[in-house]
């Protein structure tokens, strides 16, 4: 069984297809992330997916159970850590977290309660009120209610936008630890070193549809590969290797040359050596995800 099932999820807002038919399944115990720019139709489609919208057709289900049919089920099965920072200034941070815990019908919790502030730093902020908190702590805040019920299947929908990086190393040590204990990860963020670091797989939306749906690492391979840089002390560039080239030559001498796996590099070497070309400088560029992004959202792929 998926821990998310998404099968043609449509969502129009007047003129606007927000999604188009959207579908992927997420396995129980992924780290998996859900990117795009702004208005390709994430917030909308995890909206869908914690039922506070619902979608003209299609199906979506946690843990087997459908967001419209078993909405108790499914909602008591995930988490989600909105974007908006939305709290209540009347209340301290532990009261905040009891009050969640009540919504699921969780009582003596306190324990659990005292772990996630912990781990989220937080224990020394737990008898202040949410007004006095910086912005900072209520997103730590925030984080801790979406853990408050030990939720199968966690959605972090942008958890880490304009935080300190202290806040952010803070949560990603604690939600890996989760992720390895069985814990299920959505993770939506503009930061993509993030993505590249923690998830195992990832999807890509543009424009309402899915336009990548890959492991991370088979998304970096395949999309973008490697740059091997290269400085000539004498010699030109052998005519056999310029349709490698990934752009044109900067400084006359220096050529970026596009490979797909360590392998390539010594043909290209022995070439130079056979032509009687003198290397200068050699590097070797790895691909990133960022790469890998800009090229699908140019609709390169």
């Amino acid at each position: 069984m998926a821990a998310i099932q998404i099968n043609d999820v449509k969502k129009r807002y007047g003129s606007l297809q927000a999604l188009g038919g959207v579908s992927f399944a997420i396995e129980e115990g992924e780290f998996f992330g859900l990117l795009g720019p702004n208005g390709a139709g994430k917030t909308t489609l995890i909206s869908i997916l914690a039922g506070l919208n619902r979608a003209d057709s299609g199906s979506v289900s946690v843990m087997g159970y459908d967001v419209v049919k078993d909405y108790r089920q499914a909602r008591r099965h995930l988490g989600v850590v909105p974007q908006e920072l939305v709290f209540d200034p009347f209340f301290t941070v532990r009261e905040t977290l009891r009050m969640q815990s009540g919504y699921f019908g969780l009582k003596n919790n306190d324990a659990w309660i005292d772990e996630v502030m912990h781990n989220l730093d937080l224990t020394n902020k737990a008898d202040a009120n949410m007004r006095a908190l910086s912005g900072g702590m209520k997103r730590r805040v925030l984080v801790a209610q979406a853990l408050v019920h030990k939720p199968p299947v966690i959605v972090l929908d942008e958890p880490t936008a304009g935080v300190d990086v202290e806040l952010r190393q803070t949560l990603w040590k604690f939600i890996a630890r989760l992720n390895r204990e069985g814990h299920t990860v959505v993770l939506t963020t503009h930061y993509l070193e993030e993505a590249q670091a923690l998830c195992n797989r990832i999807a890509m939306l543009r424009g309402g549809k899915v336009v990548a749906l890959d492991t991370t690492s088979a998304l970096i391979r395949r999309i973008s590969g490697s740059q091997l840089e290269i400085r000539l002390a004498q010699g030109q560039l052998p005519e056999s290797l310029k349709p490698l080239l990934a752009h044109a030559p900067t400084n006359g001498n220096t050529y970026a040359l596009r490979i797909s796996e360590y392998a390539d590099v010594e043909p290209i070497l022995a070439t130079l050596r056979q032509e009687g070309a003198l290397i200068e400088e050699m590097q070797l560029h790895q691909a990133d995800l960022e790469d890998v992004f800009i090229e699908i959202m140019d609709g390169n792929k």
